[in-house]
């Protein structure tokens, strides 16, 4: 092993037992204040000094020598827990033979739950309940205390900075009103989303950006995950790599859609940056997540409880990382009060939404329900005990509550047939005036290349055949969507009415006119212009989705001619505030850069909306420039922003002031729903 096994250490692993009446006496607290210390670690048993811990040539020994003992970082991976790395970055872990060993990368046995008591440590090995101490003369399982002493000299944490520095404004003005933006639809949990293997990387992780940023095997050429990517995104499913940390030689891009873009140092960049409010929506489809190799289970409620449990833990490791319980800048929050006091802290207000087709199991086959009032009541009280302020009673797929809104193309064709595995039936639509479900084509031709990608259909399936021009879902709002809606209000829950159909929205709108409801929402593109219009009617909030400030030749809109059309509308003037929805991580793509980004640039460093000093962002080996990437990763968002204000000529000081009251519309809307 490369030691010697010297006698008197030996004697004192045998017998280290004796010291557990004494320790049992001490109050063992978690250790929460570790995070970044570089130390040397003096072990004890009982009153006697084993020495100061040593790299060995395998692992670990004991030295009486100071001088010679081996310097140590701390990384927090959860309360309480750590990463430790030695002089050369190398992690100990326990090993399965009982030393303590130095290892090449994280693991579970490389994870160490600390407590101290009275200036002594105590190092328990996460996965295995092992204590640090001395095992048959160096490093290993037993019972030693340590004294931690700081040092110099540790390798340094794998980390991303967040390139923000300077004095930002006031996140509440002196008459209590938040000051920022806000994105009000976002999928930072996506990791969790669709069965667990669809998306590739984690917005956090044990072991920091090394782990979670690492590429996916089943997302390289031809790989499974590729090849959805392919369908989904229209990408190019024969990669030269699936390289993540530290070079992202292939991801994250702006058309990216499987791969992880909200890393949490990306988006504490948008939070020092101005940001208020991040309404995070848990998603979920069971079509989709049956087309994985490997997945969990594919019940829409079970993905949903999945990233419910993995946002609080991404608040505890947020915390973690920042010193301890409640000490971090990502606060959940769960009431309008809570946002206004997280504000008021200066810190970033994490809202809850959901967005999935099949909620609480309510699909419909063959226009049947699947669910019922007490399946409803049942789901709604399970909602709010996981804190979620509102969600989409209707997403891609026709449910027991009502019609879809169409996508269209290729992707539309691909929905389309989720539908038919849904419900059992296809898309059904009529010609309509006015306002539509979709005035792109959904044809026959779409379904066919989609076909061709290998995409299966159940036999004697027969292709549907639609009208031309402006169309809209012949199925409206059910008698027991109408229930769902009314129990949404009585509970001061917002409703989302983007992707709703045509008929379904409009009855949405038509029970919250008659009853003076404001908790209606539509932020990221994807209601027709006319139900835009009634949503500000009546006192609710609307976004944009997060297209480029100007053409970027993909032929979207942009972010300020969709602004520009609503600001226009008839109810236009109610807007106090305007937000955005990027939509990250939810299968959608995210802005190019500007086809003038080269003539006018945004230069860097650039002043942010809040006044703080914003650098180009550096992912390990890899630096982000709005101008050349468009929004490839969520800090982007603090360029994006301050891009879109300067693209926006005469009505830039209308838009900034907008913008930076947009967290405060969307709390106000929420507290008039919740009055």
């Amino acid at each position: 092993m490369g030691r010697k096994l010297l006698p008197g250490f030996l004697v004192l692993s045998l017998v280290g037992g004796l010291s557990a009446p004494a320790e049992a006496a001490a109050t063992w607290t978690p250790a929460y204040d570790l995070e970044g210390a570089c130390v040397t670690l003096q072990a004890f048993n009982e009153s006697a000094s084993l020495g100061y811990v040593f790299k060995d040539s395998v692992g670990y020994g004991f030295t009486g020598t100071a001088s010679k003992a081996e310097p140590f970082r701390f990384e927090a991976t959860q309360l309480g827990r750590y990463l430790l790395r030695d002089h050369t970055g190398a992690p100990p872990y326990q090993s399965t033979l009982g030393w303590v060993w130095a290892g090449d990368a994280y693991g579970d046995r490389a994870d160490w739950t600390v407590s101290s008591s009275s200036g002594q440590y105590r190092l328990v090995s996460t996965a295995t309940g092992q204590q640090m101490g001395s095992y048959l003369g160096g490093l290993g399982a037993g019972s030693a205390t340590m004294k931690l002493t700081a040092a110099t000299g540790c390798a340094a944490v794998p980390d991303i900075a967040t390139g923000v520095t300077g004095t930002p404004g006031p996140a509440v003005d002196t008459g209590g009103k938040l000051v920022g933006w806000i994105d009000a639809h976002a999928h930072i949990t996506a990791a969790e989303a669709f069965g667990g293997s669809l998306h590739c990387g984690d917005a956090y992780a044990p072991g920091g950006a090394p782990v979670a940023l690492a590429g996916c095997p089943s997302h390289a050429t031809l790989g499974w995950g590729a090849l959805l990517e392919a369908i989904i995104a229209g990408t190019d499913p024969i990669n030269s790599s699936e390289q993540g940390w530290p070079s992202f030689t292939d991801w994250p891009q702006s058309d990216t859609m499987l791969h992880e873009a909200s890393y949490f140092r990306s988006l504490e960049r948008a939070w020092q940056s101005g940001q208020r409010v991040l309404n995070v929506l848990l998603v979920a489809n069971r079509v989709i997540c049956g087309l994985t190799l490997r997945h969990t289970s594919c019940d829409e409620m079970d993905q949903i409880r999945a990233q419910s449990t993995y946002l609080g833990k991404m608040q505890d490791y947020i915390d973690a990382r920042s010193g301890g319980p409640g000490r971090g800048w990502f606060r959940l929050a769960t009431t309008p009060a809570q946002v206004r006091s997280i504000a008021a802290q200066g810190k970033l207000a994490v809202t809850i939404g959901v967005e999935n087709s099949e909620i609480f199991g309510c699909r419909e086959v063959q226009d049947v329900p699947q669910c019922t009032t007490a399946d409803v009541d049942r789901g709604l009280d399970e909602l709010q005990s996981m804190g979620v302020s509102g969600f989409y009673p209707v997403h891609k797929f026709d449910n027991a509550f009502g019609g879809t809104r169409f996508d269209g193309g290729v992707t539309g064709a691909a929905v389309n047939v989720g539908n038919l595995l849904s419900t059992g039936h296809w898309w059904q639509a009529t010609t309509c005036t006015g306002p539509s479900d979709n005035e792109q084509p959904l044809v026959s031709d779409d379904l066919a290349k989609l076909l061709s990608l290998g995409v299966g259909l159940p036999a004697g399936t027969i292709l549907p055949v639609y009208p031309s021009g402006r169309i809209c879902n012949v199925r409206g709002l059910t008698t027991l969507g109408t229930y769902l809606i009314r129990k949404m209000m009585d509970r001061g829950m917002i409703i989302h009415i983007d992707h709703m159909g045509v008929k379904t929205a409009s009855a949405v709108l038509d029970l919250a006119e008659q009853a003076g409801y404001a908790g209606v929402t539509s932020v990221h593109t994807w209601a027709d212009r006319a139900l835009v219009d009634r949503v500000l009617g009546v006192g609710g909030f609307v976004a944009s989705y997060a297209f480029a400030a100007t053409d970027d030749g993909s032929g979207t809109p942009t972010f300020l001619d969709e602004w520009r059309a609503n600001k226009a509308l008839r109810n236009g003037s109610k807007i106090t505030g305007y937000g955005v929805g990027t939509d990250v991580n939810g299968l959608g793509t995210q802005a190019e850069p500007r086809l003038n980004a080269g003539s006018s640039p945004l230069t860097y460093p650039f002043t942010a909306v809040n006044g703080a000093t914003v650098a180009r962002q550096v992912w390990g080996t890899r630096t982000f420039d709005l101008n050349t990437d468009g929004v490839a990763q969520y800090g982007l968002y603090a360029d994006w922003i301050t891009d879109l204000t300067n693209q926006a000529g005469a009505d830039k000081a209308v838009l900034t002031r907008q913008l930076m009251s947009g967290a405060e519309a969307y709390v106000t809307m929420w507290e008039k729903a919740r009055s």
